[in-house]
């Protein structure tokens, strides 16, 4: 059997900020224990108690890891692939159990977060958070005004019209266009289908950013190990 500490304390040894940060987040009643919405106050023991921050459960018990990947292309954003493909986890071997946080899917390349810190993971991928994501797009086609005042105020697709995203024309000549795209959903394969509703067909695509992050210093296949003030601008 475990001994009781303060939640505070918990949740800040569990990686969702520092104790003062964790107070506020218990006292805006967004954590429950053992089902129960909890107070400042309460004394918890992690071994024993269920905890949920948003109603995502977290276990306290495991220490956190996030790591940065530059992912290249030919490789499946997922632990274990049926048809036997890479995948990403073969490229941070050694670093214990960790799962994508989102993907990319197989040929696109750049920055992709690895964790198993589960609350994290939902901070980051739920659209109601609204992280940015931004891409260096090529594509084949010519970028007109309409296509682009249709990808900066929201395309089409078969499930619903997507959210307005920021676009910035980097280069727009002889059949080629270079965007630098800035969405905050995550639909399956949003950027690519964003762009063929205007007649553009990807031909390389890399996610350069993920909110505050960038992939500066870390080469296409390689990775770093992110500390928790790094992560902590997700969870606030």
């Amino acid at each position: 059997m475990g001994s009781e500490e303060r939640l505070q304390k918990v949740l800040a040894a569990a990686g969702l900020g520092s104790r003062r940060r964790c107070e506020e987040i218990i006292s805006a009643g967004r954590v429950s224990v053992n089902g129960r919405t909890a107070s400042l106050g309460d004394r918890v023991d992690p071994e024993r108690d269920e905890i949920s921050v948003d109603g995502v459960p977290i276990d306290p018990k495991v220490e956190k890891k996030y790591l940065l990947l530059n992912k290249p292309p030919g490789y499946v954003t997922t632990v274990r692939d049926t048809r036997g493909r890479p995948t990403v986890m073969d490229l941070v071997k050694g670093e214990g159990r960790l799962f994508p946080v989102g993907r990319l899917d197989l040929e696109t390349r750049g920055l992709l977060l690895l964790t198993n810190d589960g609350y994290l993971a939902h901070r980051v991928m739920h659209p109601s958070y609204a992280i940015d994501k931004t891409y260096l797009v090529t594509v084949e086609g010519r970028l007109g005004r309409r296509g682009l005042a249709q990808l900066r105020e929201g395309v089409p697709l078969e499930e619903g019209v997507t959210a307005p995203a920021r676009v910035r024309v980097l280069e727009n000549h002889g059949g080629r266009c270079v965007l630098e795209m800035t969405i905050h959903e995550g639909r399956k394969r949003q950027v690519r289908r964003m762009c063929a509703a205007v007649g553009l067909r990807v031909t390389d695509l890399v996610r350069i950013r993920l909110g505050h992050l960038d992939l500066k210093g870390v080469e296409e296949g390689s990775y770093r190990v992110l500390s928790r003030e790094e992560v902590e601008p997700f969870l606030a």
